[in-house]
Protein backbone atom coordinates (compact mmCIF):
# COMPACT_ATOMS: atom_id res chain seq x y z
CA UNK A 1 0.00 0.00 0.00
CA UNK A 2 1.47 3.31 -1.03
CA UNK A 3 1.83 6.29 1.29
CA UNK A 4 -0.62 9.17 1.03
CA UNK A 5 0.32 12.80 1.28
CA UNK A 6 -0.37 14.74 4.47
CA UNK A 7 -1.96 18.14 4.09
CA UNK A 8 -0.46 18.46 0.62
CA UNK A 9 3.07 19.12 1.98
CA UNK A 10 4.70 16.19 0.18
CA UNK A 11 3.74 14.30 -2.99
CA UNK A 12 1.99 11.00 -2.40
CA UNK A 13 3.97 7.77 -2.80
CA UNK A 14 2.13 5.76 -5.43
CA UNK A 15 2.02 1.95 -5.51
CA UNK A 16 4.42 0.16 -7.87
CA UNK A 17 3.16 -0.45 -11.40
CA UNK A 18 5.23 -3.62 -11.86
CA UNK A 19 5.03 -5.52 -8.55
CA UNK A 20 2.17 -7.68 -9.81
CA UNK A 21 4.70 -9.61 -11.88
CA UNK A 22 6.10 -11.25 -8.76
CA UNK A 23 2.66 -12.58 -7.86
CA UNK A 24 1.92 -13.87 -11.35
CA UNK A 25 5.24 -15.76 -11.54
CA UNK A 26 4.97 -17.31 -8.07
CA UNK A 27 4.18 -21.07 -8.43
CA UNK A 28 2.54 -21.26 -4.97
CA UNK A 29 0.01 -18.62 -6.01
CA UNK A 30 -0.77 -20.54 -9.19
CA UNK A 31 -1.15 -23.76 -7.19
CA UNK A 32 -3.52 -22.07 -4.75
CA UNK A 33 -5.72 -20.64 -7.53
CA UNK A 34 -5.85 -24.01 -9.25
CA UNK A 35 -7.47 -25.50 -6.12
CA UNK A 36 -10.17 -22.84 -5.78
CA UNK A 37 -13.78 -23.77 -6.65
CA UNK A 38 -16.00 -21.02 -8.10
CA UNK A 39 -19.82 -21.14 -7.84
CA UNK A 40 -21.73 -23.45 -10.17
CA UNK A 41 -22.92 -21.80 -13.42
CA UNK A 42 -26.69 -21.49 -13.82
CA UNK A 43 -26.70 -24.15 -16.52
CA UNK A 44 -25.33 -26.69 -14.03
CA UNK A 45 -28.00 -26.16 -11.37
CA UNK A 46 -30.35 -29.10 -10.86
CA UNK A 47 -33.80 -28.43 -9.35
CA UNK A 48 -35.16 -31.52 -7.63
CA UNK A 49 -38.89 -32.06 -8.17
CA UNK A 50 -39.50 -33.02 -4.53
CA UNK A 51 -38.51 -29.49 -3.44
CA UNK A 52 -40.68 -27.74 -6.06
CA UNK A 53 -44.18 -27.10 -4.74
CA UNK A 54 -47.17 -25.02 -5.87
CA UNK A 55 -48.80 -22.24 -3.88
CA UNK A 56 -52.54 -22.58 -3.39
CA UNK A 57 -53.70 -19.00 -4.02
CA UNK A 58 -57.37 -19.99 -3.70
CA UNK A 59 -56.91 -20.81 -0.01
CA UNK A 60 -59.24 -19.01 2.43
CA UNK A 61 -57.54 -15.71 3.26
CA UNK A 62 -58.00 -14.49 6.87
CA UNK A 63 -55.56 -11.57 6.47
CA UNK A 64 -57.11 -8.11 6.88
CA UNK A 65 -54.15 -6.09 8.10
CA UNK A 66 -50.45 -5.78 7.27
CA UNK A 67 -47.69 -4.79 9.69
CA UNK A 68 -44.25 -4.22 8.13
CA UNK A 69 -41.05 -3.71 10.15
CA UNK A 70 -37.86 -2.04 8.91
CA UNK A 71 -35.02 0.13 10.16
CA UNK A 72 -31.94 2.02 9.12
CA UNK A 73 -28.92 3.82 10.53
CA UNK A 74 -26.37 6.43 9.53
CA UNK A 75 -22.98 7.13 11.08
CA UNK A 76 -21.94 10.78 11.10
CA UNK A 77 -18.75 12.56 12.08
CA UNK A 78 -18.97 15.19 14.80
CA UNK A 79 -15.23 15.85 14.79
CA UNK A 80 -13.17 15.09 11.68
CA UNK A 81 -9.83 16.44 12.88
CA UNK A 82 -7.74 14.42 15.34
CA UNK A 83 -9.06 12.85 17.50
CA UNK A 84 -11.96 11.99 15.18
CA UNK A 85 -15.33 11.20 16.75
CA UNK A 86 -18.54 9.72 15.36
CA UNK A 87 -22.16 9.07 16.35
CA UNK A 88 -24.71 6.74 14.77
CA UNK A 89 -28.37 7.67 14.34
CA UNK A 90 -30.97 4.90 14.12
CA UNK A 91 -34.56 5.11 12.95
CA UNK A 92 -36.87 2.12 12.69
CA UNK A 93 -40.57 1.58 12.76
CA UNK A 94 -43.70 -0.45 12.14
CA UNK A 95 -46.04 0.43 9.27
CA UNK A 96 -49.72 -0.47 9.73
CA UNK A 97 -52.38 -0.59 7.04
CA UNK A 98 -55.51 -2.46 6.06
CA UNK A 99 -55.42 -4.81 3.10
CA UNK A 100 -58.85 -3.46 2.08
CA UNK A 101 -57.40 0.06 1.65
CA UNK A 102 -54.74 -1.31 -0.69
CA UNK A 103 -57.30 -3.22 -2.75
CA UNK A 104 -59.40 -0.06 -3.10
CA UNK A 105 -56.38 1.88 -4.39
CA UNK A 106 -55.66 -0.84 -6.96
CA UNK A 107 -59.13 -0.39 -8.46
CA UNK A 108 -58.77 3.39 -8.94
CA UNK A 109 -57.62 5.00 -12.17
CA UNK A 110 -56.05 7.88 -10.22
CA UNK A 111 -54.79 7.78 -6.64
CA UNK A 112 -55.57 10.74 -4.42
CA UNK A 113 -52.78 11.70 -1.94
CA UNK A 114 -55.31 11.36 0.89
CA UNK A 115 -55.95 7.77 -0.14
CA UNK A 116 -52.24 7.04 -0.19
CA UNK A 117 -51.96 8.45 3.32
CA UNK A 118 -54.04 5.51 4.55
CA UNK A 119 -51.03 3.31 3.88
CA UNK A 120 -48.69 5.44 5.99
CA UNK A 121 -49.84 4.84 9.55
CA UNK A 122 -46.29 4.75 10.85
CA UNK A 123 -44.83 4.34 14.32
CA UNK A 124 -41.20 5.55 14.32
CA UNK A 125 -38.54 4.99 16.99
CA UNK A 126 -35.20 6.83 17.20
CA UNK A 127 -31.92 6.01 18.89
CA UNK A 128 -28.46 7.61 19.00
CA UNK A 129 -25.34 5.58 19.80
CA UNK A 130 -21.78 6.88 20.35
CA UNK A 131 -19.62 5.07 17.81
CA UNK A 132 -16.07 6.33 18.28
CA UNK A 133 -14.20 8.56 20.76
CA UNK A 134 -17.36 9.74 22.49
CA UNK A 135 -18.53 8.95 26.00
CA UNK A 136 -22.08 9.35 27.26
CA UNK A 137 -22.96 11.11 30.53
CA UNK A 138 -20.66 9.94 33.33
CA UNK A 139 -19.62 6.67 31.67
CA UNK A 140 -15.92 5.81 31.83
CA UNK A 141 -15.39 4.54 28.28
CA UNK A 142 -17.02 3.80 24.93
CA UNK A 143 -18.16 0.28 25.83
CA UNK A 144 -20.06 1.43 28.92
CA UNK A 145 -21.43 4.43 26.96
CA UNK A 146 -22.93 2.20 24.25
CA UNK A 147 -24.37 -0.16 26.88
CA UNK A 148 -25.93 2.76 28.76
CA UNK A 149 -27.37 4.31 25.59
CA UNK A 150 -29.08 1.06 24.57
CA UNK A 151 -30.37 0.45 28.11
CA UNK A 152 -31.87 3.95 28.40
CA UNK A 153 -33.55 3.57 25.03
CA UNK A 154 -35.19 0.34 26.16
CA UNK A 155 -36.27 2.07 29.38
CA UNK A 156 -38.12 4.77 27.40
CA UNK A 157 -41.90 4.68 26.91
CA UNK A 158 -42.78 4.82 23.19
CA UNK A 159 -46.41 3.87 23.83
CA UNK A 160 -46.64 3.67 27.66
CA UNK A 161 -45.19 0.14 27.46
CA UNK A 162 -41.48 -0.20 28.16
CA UNK A 163 -39.40 -1.90 25.48
CA UNK A 164 -37.34 -3.42 28.28
CA UNK A 165 -40.42 -5.03 29.78
CA UNK A 166 -41.03 -6.61 26.38
CA UNK A 167 -37.42 -7.83 26.41
CA UNK A 168 -38.00 -9.40 29.84
CA UNK A 169 -41.25 -10.99 28.59
CA UNK A 170 -39.35 -12.36 25.60
CA UNK A 171 -36.13 -13.55 27.26
CA UNK A 172 -37.77 -15.30 30.20
CA UNK A 173 -40.69 -16.54 28.05
CA UNK A 174 -43.32 -15.04 30.35
CA UNK A 175 -45.99 -15.52 27.69
CA UNK A 176 -46.06 -19.24 28.53
CA UNK A 177 -44.07 -20.98 31.28
CA UNK A 178 -41.53 -18.47 32.61
CA UNK A 179 -37.90 -19.58 32.67
CA UNK A 180 -35.98 -18.99 35.92
CA UNK A 181 -32.80 -17.55 34.39
CA UNK A 182 -30.91 -16.49 31.28
CA UNK A 183 -27.28 -17.50 30.87
CA UNK A 184 -25.07 -14.55 29.92
CA UNK A 185 -21.93 -15.87 28.21
CA UNK A 186 -19.67 -12.98 29.24
CA UNK A 187 -19.75 -10.28 31.89
CA UNK A 188 -19.49 -6.83 30.24
CA UNK A 189 -16.70 -5.78 32.61
CA UNK A 190 -13.20 -6.60 31.37
CA UNK A 191 -11.77 -7.08 34.87
CA UNK A 192 -14.42 -9.65 35.88
CA UNK A 193 -13.00 -13.03 36.95
CA UNK A 194 -15.98 -14.94 35.53
CA UNK A 195 -14.83 -17.56 33.02
CA UNK A 196 -17.98 -19.49 32.14
CA UNK A 197 -20.36 -16.54 32.21
CA UNK A 198 -23.15 -16.05 34.71
CA UNK A 199 -26.87 -16.63 35.27
CA UNK A 200 -29.24 -13.66 35.19
CA UNK A 201 -31.92 -14.93 37.56
CA UNK A 202 -35.39 -13.60 36.86
CA UNK A 203 -36.41 -13.36 40.52
CA UNK A 204 -33.21 -11.48 41.40
CA UNK A 205 -33.68 -8.78 38.79
CA UNK A 206 -33.99 -5.32 40.36
CA UNK A 207 -36.88 -2.94 39.64
CA UNK A 208 -34.76 -1.02 37.14
CA UNK A 209 -34.17 -4.21 35.11
CA UNK A 210 -30.58 -4.59 36.27
CA UNK A 211 -28.55 -7.29 38.03
CA UNK A 212 -25.39 -7.44 40.11
CA UNK A 213 -22.57 -9.60 38.79
CA UNK A 214 -21.82 -12.19 41.51
CA UNK A 215 -18.11 -12.03 40.65
CA UNK A 216 -17.16 -8.38 40.07
CA UNK A 217 -20.32 -6.77 41.57
CA UNK A 218 -20.69 -4.64 38.46
CA UNK A 219 -24.10 -3.43 37.28
CA UNK A 220 -25.50 -5.52 34.44
CA UNK A 221 -28.39 -4.26 32.31
CA UNK A 222 -30.99 -6.65 30.97
CA UNK A 223 -30.04 -5.34 27.51
CA UNK A 224 -26.58 -6.88 27.99
CA UNK A 225 -28.14 -10.20 26.94
CA UNK A 226 -27.46 -9.03 23.36
CA UNK A 227 -23.72 -9.37 24.11
CA UNK A 228 -22.91 -6.36 21.95
CA UNK A 229 -20.20 -5.34 24.43
CA UNK A 230 -18.12 -8.25 23.08
CA UNK A 231 -17.81 -6.58 19.66
CA UNK A 232 -16.93 -3.04 20.83
CA UNK A 233 -13.35 -1.81 21.19
CA UNK A 234 -12.63 1.40 23.10
CA UNK A 235 -9.99 2.39 20.53
CA UNK A 236 -11.37 0.97 17.27
CA UNK A 237 -14.96 1.94 18.02
CA UNK A 238 -18.41 0.36 17.90
CA UNK A 239 -18.96 0.39 14.13
CA UNK A 240 -19.00 -3.41 14.00
CA UNK A 241 -22.23 -3.75 16.01
CA UNK A 242 -24.48 -1.44 14.01
CA UNK A 243 -25.88 -4.06 11.61
CA UNK A 244 -26.46 -6.53 14.45
CA UNK A 245 -28.12 -3.84 16.56
CA UNK A 246 -30.42 -2.81 13.70
CA UNK A 247 -31.67 -6.38 13.19
CA UNK A 248 -32.16 -6.80 16.93
CA UNK A 249 -34.12 -3.54 17.27
CA UNK A 250 -36.36 -4.49 14.35
CA UNK A 251 -37.10 -7.83 16.01
CA UNK A 252 -37.78 -6.27 19.40
CA UNK A 253 -40.23 -3.82 17.80
CA UNK A 254 -41.92 -6.78 16.10
CA UNK A 255 -42.14 -8.65 19.42
CA UNK A 256 -43.37 -5.48 21.15
CA UNK A 257 -46.21 -5.08 18.66
CA UNK A 258 -47.16 -8.77 18.98
CA UNK A 259 -47.19 -8.49 22.76
CA UNK A 260 -49.47 -5.43 22.67
CA UNK A 261 -51.90 -7.17 20.30
CA UNK A 262 -52.05 -10.29 22.49
CA UNK A 263 -52.62 -8.10 25.53
CA UNK A 264 -55.33 -5.90 24.00
CA UNK A 265 -57.10 -7.88 21.27
CA UNK A 266 -55.61 -11.35 20.69
CA UNK A 267 -58.21 -12.26 18.04
CA UNK A 268 -56.46 -9.82 15.67
CA UNK A 269 -53.39 -12.05 15.48
CA UNK A 270 -55.10 -14.37 13.01
CA UNK A 271 -55.95 -11.40 10.75
CA UNK A 272 -52.47 -9.84 10.56
CA UNK A 273 -49.59 -10.62 8.25
CA UNK A 274 -46.31 -9.50 9.83
CA UNK A 275 -43.58 -8.69 7.32
CA UNK A 276 -39.99 -8.06 8.33
CA UNK A 277 -37.47 -6.62 5.92
CA UNK A 278 -34.63 -9.12 5.72
CA UNK A 279 -34.32 -12.74 6.85
CA UNK A 280 -35.85 -14.03 10.07
CA UNK A 281 -32.72 -14.51 12.10
CA UNK A 282 -30.25 -12.89 14.49
CA UNK A 283 -26.58 -12.48 13.64
CA UNK A 284 -23.16 -11.89 15.15
CA UNK A 285 -23.11 -11.42 18.92
CA UNK A 286 -26.93 -11.41 19.02
CA UNK A 287 -27.30 -14.80 17.28
CA UNK A 288 -28.30 -16.56 20.52
CA UNK A 289 -31.56 -14.59 20.42
CA UNK A 290 -32.79 -16.99 17.72
CA UNK A 291 -33.53 -19.63 20.38
CA UNK A 292 -36.12 -17.65 22.40
CA UNK A 293 -37.47 -16.27 19.10
CA UNK A 294 -38.06 -19.79 17.81
CA UNK A 295 -39.85 -20.63 21.08
CA UNK A 296 -42.00 -17.50 20.79
CA UNK A 297 -43.00 -18.10 17.16
CA UNK A 298 -43.82 -21.76 17.93
CA UNK A 299 -46.05 -20.58 20.77
CA UNK A 300 -47.75 -17.94 18.61
CA UNK A 301 -48.30 -20.38 15.74
CA UNK A 302 -49.89 -22.89 18.08
CA UNK A 303 -52.07 -20.46 20.04
CA UNK A 304 -52.70 -17.51 17.67
CA UNK A 305 -52.11 -18.87 14.15
CA UNK A 306 -49.18 -16.51 13.51
CA UNK A 307 -48.54 -15.26 9.95
CA UNK A 308 -44.94 -14.02 9.71
CA UNK A 309 -42.50 -13.72 6.81
CA UNK A 310 -39.09 -12.18 6.22
CA UNK A 311 -38.37 -10.85 2.72
CA UNK A 312 -34.92 -10.11 1.37
CA UNK A 313 -34.16 -7.25 -1.03
CA UNK A 314 -30.51 -8.01 -1.67
CA UNK A 315 -27.75 -10.53 -1.04
CA UNK A 316 -26.47 -13.78 -2.47
CA UNK A 317 -29.83 -15.58 -2.24
CA UNK A 318 -31.56 -12.76 -4.16
CA UNK A 319 -28.87 -12.97 -6.84
CA UNK A 320 -29.36 -16.73 -7.03
CA UNK A 321 -33.15 -16.34 -7.30
CA UNK A 322 -32.74 -13.96 -10.23
CA UNK A 323 -30.34 -16.37 -11.92
CA UNK A 324 -32.76 -19.34 -11.84
CA UNK A 325 -35.94 -17.31 -12.37
CA UNK A 326 -36.57 -18.84 -15.81
CA UNK A 327 -36.29 -22.35 -14.39
CA UNK A 328 -39.38 -21.98 -12.17
CA UNK A 329 -42.98 -21.75 -13.34
CA UNK A 330 -45.35 -19.02 -12.07
CA UNK A 331 -46.91 -19.85 -8.70
CA UNK A 332 -44.10 -22.24 -7.80
CA UNK A 333 -41.93 -22.41 -4.70
CA UNK A 334 -38.46 -23.91 -4.44
CA UNK A 335 -37.74 -25.14 -0.90
CA UNK A 336 -34.02 -24.82 -0.19
CA UNK A 337 -32.39 -27.84 1.40
CA UNK A 338 -28.90 -27.99 2.90
CA UNK A 339 -27.20 -29.70 -0.06
CA UNK A 340 -28.71 -27.26 -2.56
CA UNK A 341 -27.62 -24.20 -0.56
CA UNK A 342 -24.01 -25.30 -0.21
CA UNK A 343 -23.75 -26.61 -3.75
CA UNK A 344 -25.33 -23.77 -5.70
CA UNK A 345 -25.72 -20.69 -3.48
CA UNK A 346 -22.87 -20.66 -0.97
CA UNK A 347 -19.87 -22.64 -2.28
CA UNK A 348 -18.92 -25.20 0.32
CA UNK A 349 -19.61 -28.68 1.57
CA UNK A 350 -22.91 -29.47 3.29
CA UNK A 351 -22.75 -31.07 6.71
CA UNK A 352 -25.76 -33.14 7.77
CA UNK A 353 -24.98 -32.31 11.40
CA UNK A 354 -24.84 -28.57 10.75
CA UNK A 355 -27.90 -27.30 8.85
CA UNK A 356 -27.50 -23.94 7.11
CA UNK A 357 -27.76 -21.03 9.60
CA UNK A 358 -28.82 -23.34 12.45
CA UNK A 359 -27.18 -21.02 14.98
CA UNK A 360 -28.88 -17.83 13.80
CA UNK A 361 -32.15 -18.51 11.92
CA UNK A 362 -35.48 -19.48 13.49
CA UNK A 363 -36.86 -19.94 9.98
CA UNK A 364 -36.08 -21.60 6.66
CA UNK A 365 -35.57 -20.04 3.23
CA UNK A 366 -37.55 -20.56 0.06
CA UNK A 367 -37.71 -19.00 -3.39
CA UNK A 368 -41.14 -17.96 -4.69
CA UNK A 369 -42.06 -17.07 -8.27
CA UNK A 370 -45.41 -15.33 -8.20
CA UNK A 371 -48.09 -15.72 -10.87
CA UNK A 372 -47.06 -12.35 -12.31
CA UNK A 373 -43.50 -13.74 -12.57
CA UNK A 374 -41.84 -11.79 -9.77
CA UNK A 375 -39.16 -13.53 -7.69
CA UNK A 376 -39.06 -13.37 -3.92
CA UNK A 377 -36.64 -14.75 -1.33
CA UNK A 378 -38.64 -15.45 1.80
CA UNK A 379 -38.03 -16.94 5.22
CA UNK A 380 -40.92 -18.41 7.20
CA UNK A 381 -40.71 -19.68 10.80
CA UNK A 382 -40.25 -23.44 11.22
CA UNK A 383 -40.41 -25.53 14.36
CA UNK A 384 -37.30 -27.64 13.91
CA UNK A 385 -33.87 -26.20 13.07
CA UNK A 386 -33.07 -29.38 11.14
CA UNK A 387 -35.95 -28.93 8.68
CA UNK A 388 -33.52 -27.26 6.28
CA UNK A 389 -31.93 -30.68 5.75
CA UNK A 390 -35.06 -32.04 4.05
CA UNK A 391 -37.79 -29.34 3.88
CA UNK A 392 -41.42 -30.17 3.13
CA UNK A 393 -44.21 -27.75 2.32
CA UNK A 394 -46.13 -28.80 5.46
CA UNK A 395 -43.20 -27.62 7.62
CA UNK A 396 -43.97 -23.99 6.73
CA UNK A 397 -47.04 -22.96 8.70
CA UNK A 398 -49.56 -20.88 6.69
CA UNK A 399 -47.29 -20.87 3.64
CA UNK A 400 -50.19 -20.62 1.14
CA UNK A 401 -51.83 -17.70 2.95
CA UNK A 402 -48.53 -15.87 3.44
CA UNK A 403 -47.29 -16.18 -0.15
CA UNK A 404 -50.66 -15.46 -1.74
CA UNK A 405 -50.71 -12.18 0.21
CA UNK A 406 -47.11 -11.43 -0.74
CA UNK A 407 -48.24 -11.69 -4.35
CA UNK A 408 -51.04 -9.15 -3.70
CA UNK A 409 -48.60 -6.63 -2.23
CA UNK A 410 -46.52 -6.21 -5.38
CA UNK A 411 -44.94 -2.83 -5.98
CA UNK A 412 -43.40 -1.35 -9.14
CA UNK A 413 -41.11 1.10 -7.30
CA UNK A 414 -38.24 -1.41 -7.35
CA UNK A 415 -37.60 -4.83 -8.89
CA UNK A 416 -39.68 -7.53 -7.16
CA UNK A 417 -40.54 -5.19 -4.28
CA UNK A 418 -43.59 -5.06 -2.01
CA UNK A 419 -45.68 -2.01 -1.12
CA UNK A 420 -45.29 -2.31 2.68
CA UNK A 421 -41.54 -2.89 2.52
CA UNK A 422 -41.01 -0.08 0.00
CA UNK A 423 -43.12 2.32 2.07
CA UNK A 424 -41.62 1.50 5.46
CA UNK A 425 -38.14 1.74 3.97
CA UNK A 426 -38.92 5.18 2.52
CA UNK A 427 -40.28 6.35 5.87
CA UNK A 428 -37.44 5.17 8.14
CA UNK A 429 -34.28 4.86 5.99
CA UNK A 430 -31.56 7.48 6.36
CA UNK A 431 -29.84 8.39 3.09
CA UNK A 432 -26.17 9.25 2.69
CA UNK A 433 -27.30 12.52 1.12
CA UNK A 434 -28.82 14.71 2.36
CA UNK A 435 -29.66 12.88 5.64
CA UNK A 436 -26.06 12.30 6.74
CA UNK A 437 -25.05 15.91 6.03
CA UNK A 438 -28.03 17.33 7.93
CA UNK A 439 -27.56 14.92 10.86
CA UNK A 440 -23.86 15.77 11.01
CA UNK A 441 -24.59 19.49 11.32
CA UNK A 442 -27.35 18.79 13.83
CA UNK A 443 -25.04 16.66 16.01
CA UNK A 444 -22.20 19.21 15.91
CA UNK A 445 -24.55 22.00 16.97
CA UNK A 446 -26.00 19.95 19.85
CA UNK A 447 -22.77 18.54 21.29
CA UNK A 448 -20.99 21.04 23.49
Amino acid sequence: MGYSSKKGKRPAEYASKASHGHIIKDPTVKEFLDKCNPPQPVSGIALEDKYRVKVNCSVNNPIKHIIAIDGGYNEVSVQKEYPSATLTFFQFGALFFNLEDLEELASKAFIDPEDMQKLKDMERQKLVIPTKNITYKDQSDLISSVRKSIYEFFMSKPDKELFIDTLKWFIFEEYDKPKPFWHLATCPYSDCISIAGLHLTRDEMLKDYTFKCPYCKGQIYLTDVFRLHEAIDNELGAGGIMGYLTTTLEHLLLIHVMKLIIKTKPSLMNEILFIKDGPLGFFGQTANMHKPMRNLTNYLIKNYNLHLVGLEKSGIFVEHAQAIESRLIPGEVLLLNNDYIYKYVIPGKANSNLPYANTSYYSSKLLFKSNDERMYVATIPVDNKNIVLNPQKADFHNIDVILSNVEKLKCDMYDDSLIPIALVNKLVSLSNHPSSVILEKFAKNCIK
